[in-house]
């Protein structure tokens, strides 16, 4: 017999009956980064029964430091994350059904793949994402998880509809921005201490174990020994567009859509085309061969580097234009060369 969960089915807060729960259950995760790795490993090993993976990456060196679930191997290949991600999980455990999406995160992806969850990890790197998670959250009923790591820094909250602040109720009161990746670094303690909390508020809500929820927002510093957890209740605002009496759910709004930004922690721009589009990768490398540069495809994207620039396109028409964080420069970029 398959004693695989017998332990975390001895820990009486979970048991067999919460274990067939979790089985039972279906978890979206947006990033495949190192809060989403990480997240994504623990959730498969726990038993979850289905699980989306949604990022618009590929691996680089870079990740390799803290990205737990990649290789070299997918480094060396540009293999999107969520590709590598789901090889790996697989291996882990193969009874878990995985989803792995190629996509942004945008508007009306989300809120299609949130109708089908019963929980949202955030594992993002960005604060446009995470206000369009808050606002789908409230929009369809489910929870999500709110989790920020940079330098040594961590914070996380969980939030549910209907009884806890939001986001933007929080966002008034509680500074969340300030430095990035790019700025400060990271280290990978400080990653783990915050899927530490994702985790185990997930698993609490994946068994229905409600009253145990920590209802508190964390933060902590792991490298300068601090730890500060924030009751947070009474900032619920019953005029906030988002959770409030009347709400508009203003980060649903196509205009408030950003179709170009600067990637958190690289020297690079993703375009995101105002339209949806399906490129063909392979006519795509013939027609840039005949501009010079060096082109490369695996069959998920495109590489194309020229001069002191590459950009990396996506069948669903995304690109990432490395080497600048001008996105005008960018723009004139993906227009030079792509049309």
């Amino acid at each position: 017999m398959n004693n695989r969960y017998s332990r975390q089915e001895l820990f009486s807060p979970i048991g067999k009956e919460g274990q067939q729960r979790i089985y039972n259950k279906h978890v979206l995760i947006i990033g495949a980064g190192a809060l989403g790795t990480a997240s994504a490993e623990a959730l498969v090993r726990a038993g979850i029964g289905k699980l989306t993976i949604v990022d618009r990456d590929y691996v680089e060196w870079s990740n390799l430091q803290r990205q737990q679930l990649y290789t070299e191997n997918d480094a060396h290949n540009r293999i999107p994350k969520v590709i590598a991600a789901k090889n790996r999980l697989t291996d882990i455990n193969s009874t878990v059904d995985i989803e792995a999406i190629i996509e942004d995160a945008s508007v009306l992806e989300l809120e299609t793949w949130a109708e089908k969850a019963n929980l949202i990890i955030d594992a993002t790197d960005n604060f446009e994402t995470r206000m369009i998670i808050n606002d789908v959250s409230q929009k369809v009923g489910v929870p999500w998880i709110y989790g920020a790591c940079v330098g040594s820094y961590g914070i996380s909250y969980t939030i549910i509809p209907e009884k806890t602040p939001c986001l933007s109720c929080i966002l008034e009161t509680v500074p969340l921005g300030g430095l990035t990746c790019d700025t400060a670094g990271i280290i990978n303690p400080a990653v783990n201490m915050v899927v530490s909390h994702q985790i185990s508020e997930a698993l609490k809500i994946l068994v229905g174990d409600w009253d145990s929820l920590r209802n508190k927002l964390v933060s902590f510093d792991v490298w300068k020994n601090q730890y500060t957890s924030i009751n947070v209740d009474k900032l619920k605002n019953e005029d906030c567009p988002t959770c409030g009496i009347k709400r508009s759910y203003p980060f649903l709004s196509f205009e408030n859509q950003t179709k170009s930004a600067v990637l958190c922690g690289r020297d690079s721009v993703q375009i995101r085309p105002s339209v949806p589009v399906v490129r063909n990768l392979e006519a795509l490398e013939n027609l840039l061969i005949n501009q010079g540069g060096i082109v490369q495809r695996n069959p998920y994207l495109l590489s194309y580097s020229v001069d002191t620039h590459r950009l990396v396109i996506f069948k669903d028409g995304r690109v990432l234009v490395h080497g600048t964080k001008d996105i005008t420069e960018a723009k004139s970029l993906y227009h030079k060369y792509l049309g």
